[in-house]
């Protein structure tokens, strides 16, 4: 069975697939994945022809957000290769922040959400990345409602910072 962790920046799916790593249990991520996958030749090349200049993180940043067709556009080309590169990895768990908007879902069995209140998320951003709250703010705005990820995914595990992680992730444990 694959299972997916899903949530907004500043929730802490990457605190739950430490949490799970403890247990022996391997999770892919595929923010790391796609930048490590983004500096191969074949993608960088069809990055450089899409935006008309070398794909350094500068010039995509700038690109991605002139536009929603613009993010699409170069979803289009990392995301299929960040899902291949999920199937040939042989895990069975995925993090993604973006798990329904960029089609994550449909390589996984279960979705397990990470929720956190919104003001939790915006320190943990902001002191995560060193920026201000009006960014953080912006960053969060790009993404899916946690309410409606909420809604499609199979478990949660609430992350506010007083809530038990390891205790939910042993109840949904049992029932997969």
């Amino acid at each position: 069975m694959k299972i997916g962790i899903a949530g907004g920046i500043g929730s802490g799916k990457s605190y739950v697939a430490r949490r799970l790593a403890l247990r022996g249990i391997q999770v892919y991520d595929c923010d790391s994945a796609a930048k490590r996958l983004m500096r191969g030749e074949a993608i960088q090349q069809q990055l450089q022809a899409l935006i008309g200049s070398k794909p350094d993180k500068q010039a995509l940043t700038q690109y991605l957000l002139q536009s929603d067709d613009h993010a699409r556009a170069i979803n289009a080309i990392v995301h299929p290769a960040v899902f291949a590169d999920f199937e040939q990895s042989g895990l069975e768990w995925l993090e993604s922040g973006i798990m329904y908007e960029s089609g994550a879902n449909h390589y996984v069995d279960r979705v397990v959400v990470v929720t956190a209140p919104e003001e939790v998320r915006l320190l943990r951003i902001m002191q995560r990345d060193g920026i201000s709250r009006e960014q953080a703010l912006q960053w969060l705005s790009h993404q899916w409602p946690q309410e409606r990820v909420r809604q499609l995914a199979d478990f949660e595990i609430v992350n506010d910072g007083l809530t038990d992680i390891d205790k939910q992730l042993n109840i949904i444990l049992e029932q997969l």
